[in-house]
């Protein structure tokens, strides 16, 4: 499809990936872009179209998709992460929001705009961590693995009715989810580009950075080529 003269939704568009992605679409042409937030007052980038969006509430996504009935693409962006491992956690209360934001908050969303994109495009955003589990952010990994095979799953469902479904994994993104880690990371406009160029070419996976790309490829054998790296960080910690 492409991006001119295309309706959006984009999820947790109040800052960040999220922000980039509404302007990005609006300076390549998009018709009309819904910024979803749970905070809907603190978007006030020009030419977006406010949608107040908890992605974890029913009633609220099922508002958004009646009030949006002409997207065409949806962009599933809005995220929640902690550091948080699985035994050395206190509880299990930073583990159950992630995955009912990143998960079931992310299926609430296909499944209610799903009638509309026949034709269109949806867009999960994963991460590098969809293809391993590093003990520091354990749970929020597990969040993004289910997301993987969700997207997958989607994909089938909707292929019947032309809906183009991408997958997105990127390493460090500059966002608030990845404050506290000195590590290279992608400006947020800069993936938002990587990602409407998928969409306009018809891809269905798009691997932001080099690394991303090893570790996907190194799957077949994360035993030995991801995992002793990883085992010896945690340690080291």
């Amino acid at each position: 499809m492409r991006i001119e003269g295309a309706t959006a939704l984009v999820t947790g568009a109040n800052r960040g990936l999220g922000a980039a992605f509404a302007s990005t679409l609006l300076a390549r042409g998009a018709k009309t872009v819904y910024a979803g937030g749970r905070r809907p007052g603190e978007i006030t980038g020009p030419g977006l179209v406010p949608v107040e969006l908890d992605i974890t509430d029913p009633g609220q996504v099922a508002a958004a998709a009646e009030q949006c009935q002409d997207v065409d693409l949806l962009v599933n962006n809005a995220a929640y992460g902690t550091l948080s491992p699985f035994i050395g956690s206190s509880s299990t209360d930073e583990a159950r929001r992630e995955m009912e934001t990143n998960y079931f908050g992310t299926l609430n969303m296909c499944r209610a705009f799903a009638p509309l994109l026949g034709g269109g495009a949806l867009v999960n955003m994963l991460s590098i961590v969809s293809f391993f589990s590093f003990p520091s952010m354990g749970s929020f990994c597990a969040t993004k693995s289910a997301l993987w095979s969700l997207t997958n799953g989607v994909r089938m469902e909707l292929r019947a009715q032309g809906t183009l479904v991408v997958g997105v994994h990127s390493g460090f993104i500059d966002t608030r989810l990845a404050e506290g880690f000195d590590v290279p990371k992608h400006a947020p406009a800069e993936v938002a580009g990587q990602v409407l160029d998928a969409i306009e070419a018809g891809r269905e996976e798009v691997l932001a950075d080099e690394r991303t790309r090893q570790i996907k490829a190194s799957l077949p054998d994360d035993l030995e080529l991801i995992y002793p790296d990883l085992e010896r960080q945690w340690a080291g910690s």
